[in-house]
């Protein structure tokens, strides 16, 4: 939801009704998060919530939006990159998984972003399909090109759309999975340096699923 006439996006205190919305919609569910819990999560009172979105529906739509920007600055928005030879496009492919990962795995804004998802992917709503459609489908859509630049597979196959779910997945799990993670290999954290690592290795697997779809 874009912000109400005269408010910048950027307020501090919309910005930390966003970060309330994440962490309590993502704990709780959108019942359960109640408009005076996300005013104290957020440090503010209730009236904030409508003087910013208009409602705590408006609040669940503005973070729904924010996960598509805070992704997409990351990873870049959806885009065309014809014209790029095998190389070029395995190169990209590996640059954004690079990148998320080092988000999803050492951010500390990205635990409550991934868990607020999570319900929202659960719940099957109209937040899902608004972030799909704006972002997740799109996106979606521009790696599977990719891959298909990078591989000389059909993008439109099942086989291609699959093969990008697995890349991306295999970074989502060490967000969604990290206190098993973290157990196994006895880690406080992972921190910057240990993410490095882990991305290390999820492009050695990304190349090694490129030479073997190339065959």
């Amino acid at each position: 939801m874009a912000p109400q006439p005269g408010i910048p996006s950027d307020s501090p205190t919309r910005q930390k009704l966003i970060r309330a919305g994440f962490r309590l919609f993502g704990d709780l569910g959108y019942a359960g998060a109640s408009t005076r819990k996300l005013a104290e999560a957020a440090g503010t009172n209730v009236a904030s919530i409508a003087y910013h979105f208009g409602s705590k529906a408006g609040l669940l739509e503005a973070c729904a939006r924010s996960v598509t920007e805070r992704v997409g600055a990351v990873v870049g928005r959806p885009e065309d990159h014809g014209g790029l030879d095998p190389e070029e496009a395995a190169a990209r492919l590996d640059t954004m998984l690079r990148a998320l990962a080092r988000f999803l795995i050492a951010s500390d804004d990205a635990r409550d972003m991934v868990a607020f998802m999570l319900r929202e992917v659960n719940a099957s709503g109209a937040m899902l399909h608004l972030v799909h459609d704006d972002f997740i489908g799109p996106k979606h859509r521009e790696l599977c090109a990719l891959w298909a630049t990078a591989t000389g597979r059909d993008a439109d196959s099942e086989e291609v759309a699959l093969a990008v779910f697995a890349m991306v997945g295999q970074v989502i799990y060490f967000r969604v999975g990290q206190p098993i993670v973290l157990r196994r290999l006895g880690w406080e954290t992972i921190d910057p340096a240990r993410a490095e690592r882990i991305a290390d290795i999820l492009s050695d697997h990304l190349r090694a699923a490129i030479d073997r779809s190339r065959s």
